[in-house]
């Protein structure tokens, strides 16, 4: 049974009382406010967390959500969170594939981050890899029109099966017309692992998509 939602009252995002750690049945329940005041920028994966913490800061004016599997890393980020003093990031703890499917609303997010996830690079793993036709679908649902996805990985047989994905998804624009993805890095901030991978000598592709407004009717 779905949960009530008309008698749920949403609590002031800049209290005190809330902390960047926030249950995801709660977000599914009373939607994204609980979070914080649109507009929503979504990181899946945020590993150390330097790139949430750096841009948060330069952009109060929008809610930073960071998505990771581990429960343990989630708890570790919120303590820097807490330290940083940045009311504008939340945290979540959960498999990125349900948030996407059951907890984000359609045409929530103006961006998408997705940086270095894990390859699994023997094929019999192949269908643990995060993105997917079913995911990339949803990754199209949840952002606006005109909303970006932005990925990144030092593996380039993923980067391969990345253009590959995304390139069969309709509703998703490169930004990099006529090549797979661009080698030279965006202008922002390198997380821990991308710093240390380029100091090691590896290449890093990088992917920008923009989210296609649908014709109406269709």
């Amino acid at each position: 049974m779905e949960p009530e939602q008309s008698s749920a009252v949403v609590p002031d995002p800049t209290s005190a009382a809330l902390t960047p750690f926030i249950e995801v049945e709660r977000v599914r329940a009373l939607g994204l406010a609980s979070a914080g005041p649109p507009p929503y920028v979504l990181e899946i994966g945020f590993g150390r967390g330097e790139l949430l913490l750096t841009t948060a800061r330069e952009h109060p004016e929008r809610t930073f959500i960071g998505l990771d599997i581990s429960r343990k890393r989630v708890l570790k980020m919120e303590r820097r969170v807490i330290r940083a003093e940045l009311p504008n990031i939340r945290l979540l703890h959960a498999p990125a594939q349900y948030v996407l499917e059951r907890v984000l609303p359609e045409a929530s997010l103006m961006e998408c981050w997705i940086h270095c996830p894990d390859p699994w690079p023997k094929k019999r793993h192949h269908r643990r890899r995060l993105l997917q036709p079913s995911v990339a679908s949803e990754l199209a649902r949840v952002l606006a029109p005109d909303g970006r996805l932005l990925l990144s990985t030092d593996h380039e047989p993923y980067a391969e099966w990345i253009h590959a994905v995304l390139a069969g998804e309709p509703r998703f624009e490169t930004l990099f017309p006529g090549a797979r993805w661009s080698w030279d890095p965006p202008e922002r901030p390198r997380t821990a692992y991308e710093s240390e991978w380029i100091a090691e000598g590896r290449r890093i592709a990088y992917f920008s998509y923009r989210r296609v407004a649908e014709e109406p009717g269709k």
